[in-house]
């Protein structure tokens, strides 16, 4: 594995747990966002800016590499990957709370652990599913179809869920065979790529500062957010970052009430704490109990 830096499990940890703060910094910007901007201009500004700060960061030797990778195609999945759950979650946050949006996104760790076990041709266990199946009733109690909260858009957050796991595993892969800034380029030349396609039908300029300073804090937030959960993948296992993601649930939860006012009422709480209970007694299952490969008797 190749790391930018030494760093254990205490640091890896302290990457996640300070990557989720990212994150939902990133989301409550985007939510401010969703009504000012298009999409096409928020991915693009973010992911230009984080080609921009890449190349500002590395030394001259590593800025000749950056586009050495071992797997180029891999990288490009995992950059689109990024792109289609940005715009996801652009208009998910147009009609939803920042802390349910979370907890239904925070379902991702436990299809992470699922698609890590198909890839790896293990059997996941009944109780395995049950957990699945439990995380998403908590998701449904969350959006809850005949509550107010419901819209069509807020089923994407569950597509989303199965974009993130995809997106997570190859950023998993790619933490082993290639460097950290490498994944990082590559990711911001992407999105800023398919975003300039785009960006002769959907620019509008923004005709204010705060508008500006919103979009600055965007770039800066998601670019620092995923690098942070680069290092952390390249230094622990996922079973042992994936419960430390749930505290991006508690993060939202104190945003959504200090910027927008919203605390989520009782059925809301059960539904993300079915969530996180599930997600974590999954990735605690997985971590501990031997899998046997498909078709092999338990």
């Amino acid at each position: 594995m190749r790391n930018l830096v030494p760093l254990g499990k205490p640091a890896a940890i302290g990457c996640t747990l300070a990557a989720v703060a990212f994150f939902v910094s990133l989301d409550t910007t985007t939510k401010l966002l969703a009504s000012a901007v298009p999409v096409a201009m928020v991915v693009w500004f973010r992911y230009l800016f984080q080609v921009l700060l890449t190349l500002a960061t590395v030394t001259p030797a590593q800025r000749r590499t950056l586009h050495h990778s071992r797997r180029p195609g891999l990288q490009v999945l995992r950059g689109l990957m990024l792109v289609l759950a940005t715009v996801l979650a652009f208009y998910s946050l147009k009609v939803m709370p920042i802390a349910e949006f979370t907890a239904v996104v925070t379902l991702t760790p436990l299809f992470v652990t699922l698609l890590a076990v198909w890839r790896l041709g293990e059997r996941v266990t009944p109780l395995e599913w049950l957990l699945v199946l439990g995380g998403m009733v908590g998701a449904l109690v969350v959006i809850r179809p005949a509550h107010d909260l419901f819209h069509w858009a807020t089923l994407l957050p569950l597509l989303l869920v199965l974009v993130n796991a995809v997106f997570q595993t190859l950023t998993r892969r790619l933490a082993e065979v290639d460097d950290t800034v490498t994944t990082q380029f590559y990711t911001g030349c992407v999105g800023a790529l398919a975003a300039t396609l785009l960006l002769p039908w959907t620019w509008q300029t923004p005709q204010s500062l705060h508008v500006w300073g919103l979009l600055l804090l965007l770039c800066v937030v998601g670019s620092v957010g995923h690098l942070l959960l680069i290092m952390a993948y390249a230094r622990a296992p996922v079973a042992t970052l994936t419960p430390f993601l749930y505290f991006q649930i508690a993060f939202a939860g104190v945003s959504g009430w200090l910027v927008f006012g919203h605390v989520p009422d009782l059925p809301a709480f059960a539904g993300m704490g079915l969530i996180a209970l599930c997600g974590s007694l999954g990735t605690w299952l997985v971590a501990r109990t031997p899998h046997l490969p498909k078709g092999v008797p338990q």
